[in-house]
């Protein structure tokens, strides 16, 4: 049940609501559901409601309607993010997991190893202890195979994570893994249960091939109340009448528990499908379904695998898949998580760098909580970044500049509306700041109002003039409501929410992203409004360039830069355009985007905004720039960095 506490409760009020619970045998948590303070209690106590209710400091008492009280979405609001390491799994992050179905040999686990993080697996799995259906088959190499899975994932900074199939073994286990997985046959075998979370590591949790989602959910409560804190759900097939994959994944599992639960979700396609050749598209559409990251079986030499050959990847099927995650991921509102491949680079900060007194400066964006920039820098850094807000674009190109920021973002482009010339202009205004990576978000506008509101009643409504423009369509349905413009729009729905005056609270709407609705309390009167659903937009991260190389945000971890952006002028006389872009032509280099633009006070004279593919033989890169230098009027060299795809 959940005691909900009154505002302004004392320490000794909370203290003795507390105690009342624990002397009637519940066990007690602290919570928070928004603003409320809640007390959580769990466990076979007993208590009178009533009594309860009277103590000085209780608001209310509330039964939660579901079993599983401490996975249940009732008593968290917010999704649990479970941190393994640098591996976070949930959020807006979709983390990968990747290795053998067993440990076989030394070599096997580190080729698969370096293989699984070449690809840009974040975790290394594999079983040391294997329960088989038959007596046997390879069981697995125990404790030794166990010991070579940890130096491998050491060797390339990647956690693991393994099966335990015994209370017994829980302990012997417990200092070599990061992260125990409870298999598919063992989801509920209780004492095994209470023993792993007692010892308050992560755990992954199987959903068993015959098991209800109830009873999924109450194997995690298991592990909850016994001490862990971290558990992860991972649906991977159920047992039905079709006979042609090892099991039928139960893709609607996904958004049901999402729904019911806090705890994150993946999926495990290779044993769901039990076919190679099927499980990159399982895999896919359990990403489009909500999953918050997959554990994928990949082998050197599947048909040699002692365990699960068939459906095992080869590695350059699982790259493939991996190139196609990282391409679907945008589109679900996702990034696809990368961690530093070095323990080196591992032990150095990577989302901020240290502030003079060795905190973490935070990443600076344009708007109020909840804004598009705000997404984007949280797809970019995590949910835990901290952030700096500013008014206008050029505070984060000086926030950078200053060193009171680490990172900026800001956007460069939209994909109907076209570029922000603002910030083009601000890159040659600012020559230290240069572009370290980019992330494309999806921009889906909503109606949002306050609680009292409702379509019909809506007269006046609020937005940047970019959101009025790309809900056209739906503005057009309604030609009686005045439209009022607002810096951004995540502050037009804060402006909503701060009205007082009655009318003004059931009239007054704005138009902004789901995200701002929730960060300032507001409802969704209508969502996806905008007139095509194909909006989306380029938001670039910005880092002080010193000379020695900006720093490199965690989310384009290691990878190569591979595209640049650049801004030129030509002479005015014929062919002076054409001899630039013939200098990366005859170089090879790709040209992704040209556009013009009238530079200020210099009335027919352009500016040329251009992106371009870096070649793998960096010099030819080098060369193509000098020369293009060389012919063009000016020339301002924005950044090199991962092209987000």
């Amino acid at each position: 049940m959940l005691v909900v506490l009154t505002k302004n409760i004392s320490p000794h009020d909370t203290d003795m609501i507390r105690a009342y619970l624990k002397d009637h045998g519940f066990a007690v948590r602290d919570q928070a559901f928004g603003d409320t303070a809640l007390l959580g209690a769990s466990g076979k106590g007993q208590a009178d409601i009533r009594e309860l209710s009277l103590l000085p400091g209780v608001e209310r008492v509330a039964a939660t309607s579901k079993p599983y009280e401490l996975a249940s979405r009732e008593t968290q609001e917010t999704d649990t993010i479970v941190s393994i390491g640098q591996v976070k799994i949930g959020g807006t992050r979709i983390s990968v997991i990747a290795g053998p179905c067993a440990v076989e040999s030394r070599e096997q686990i580190f080729e698969t190893a370096a293989r699984a993080r070449e690809s840009g697996a974040v975790m290394l799995r594999g079983g040391a202890y294997k329960p088989r259906t038959s007596p046997y088959a390879f069981q697995g190499l125990g404790m030794a195979g166990l010991e070579y899975m940890k130096a491998a994932g050491e060797a390339y900074n990647m956690p693991i994570v393994t099966e335990v199939v015994s209370p017994e073994l829980a302990d012997r286990m417990n200092a070599l893994t990061d992260m125990f997985q409870i298999g598919a046959r063992n989801m509920q075998n209780f004492e095994l249960l209470k023993k792993v979370g007692s010892l308050g590591k992560p755990v992954l949790l199987k959903r068993g091939p015959s098991a209800t989602i109830e009873e999924w959910l109450l194997s995690a409560e298991y592990l909850l109340a016994a001490g862990t804190k971290d558990v992860v759900l991972c649906e991977r097939g159920i047992r039905t009448f079709e006979t042609y994959t090892r099991n039928t994944l139960d893709i609607s599992a996904i958004p049901v528990v999402k729904a019911l639960s806090h705890l994150p979700v993946i999926v495990d396609p290779s044993h769901a499908v039990g076919i190679r050749a099927k499980v990159a598209s399982a895999a896919l559409a359990a990403i489009a379904a909500g999953a918050d990251g997959l554990t994928v079986e990949i082998h050197p030499n599947p048909d040699a695998a002692l365990s699960d050959g068939p459906q095992s990847l080869y590695p350059a099927q699982f790259e493939k898949l991996m190139r196609d995650i990282e391409a679907l991921s945008p589109v679900v509102g996702k990034e696809l998580l990368r961690t530093p491949r070095s323990p080196e680079r591992a032990a150095a900060p990577s989302a901020a760098a240290p502030a003079a007194d060795g905190a973490a400066m935070p990443v600076a964006f344009t708007g109020e909580s909840g804004a598009f920039a705000e997404q984007a820098l949280i797809r970019a850094f995590g949910e835990d970044a901290g952030r700096l807000q500013t008014k206008t674009f050029s505070a984060v190109f000086d926030a950078v500049l200053d060193g009171k920021a680490a990172f900026g973002v800001v956007p460069l482009e939209n994909s109907l509306a076209g570029s922000v010339r603002e910030n083009y202009d601000l890159f040659m205004r600012y020559p230290d700041v240069t572009i370290v990576g980019e992330i494309k978000l999806r921009i889906v506008h909503c109606l949002i109002a306050r609680e009292e509101a409702s379509t019909d009643s809506i007269k006046t409504v609020r937005s940047h003039p970019q959101g009025f423009s790309q809900c056209e369509a739906f503005l057009a349905k309604h030609p009686d409501w005045r439209l009022e413009t607002w810096n951004n729009t995540a502050s037009a729905v804060l402006s909503a929410a701060k009205e007082t005056d009655a009318v003004a609270i059931k009239t007054v709407a704005a138009i902004a992203s789901d995200a701002a609705a929730k960060a300032h309390g507001l409802k969704v009167l209508k969502s996806g409004i905008e007139t095509d659903p194909r909006n989306y937009t380029r938001f670039v991260i910005l880092a002080r360039n010193d000379g020695n190389g900006a720093p490199v945000p965690p989310s384009m971890g290691e990878r190569t830069p591979d595209k640049a952006s650049l801004v030129f002028s030509v002479k005015d006389e014929p062919g002076s355009l054409y001899g630039c872009l013939k200098i990366l032509s005859e170089e090879g280099i790709n040209l992704s985007k040209l556009e013009s633009c009238p530079i200020l006070g210099q009335p027919w004279n352009y500016l040329f905004y251009a992106d371009v593919n870096i070649p793998a033989n960096a010099a030819v890169f080098d060369d193509a720039i000098a020369k293009l230098k060389a012919r063009a009027v000016s020339f301002y060299f924005l950044g090199s960095y991962p092209a987000s795809l």
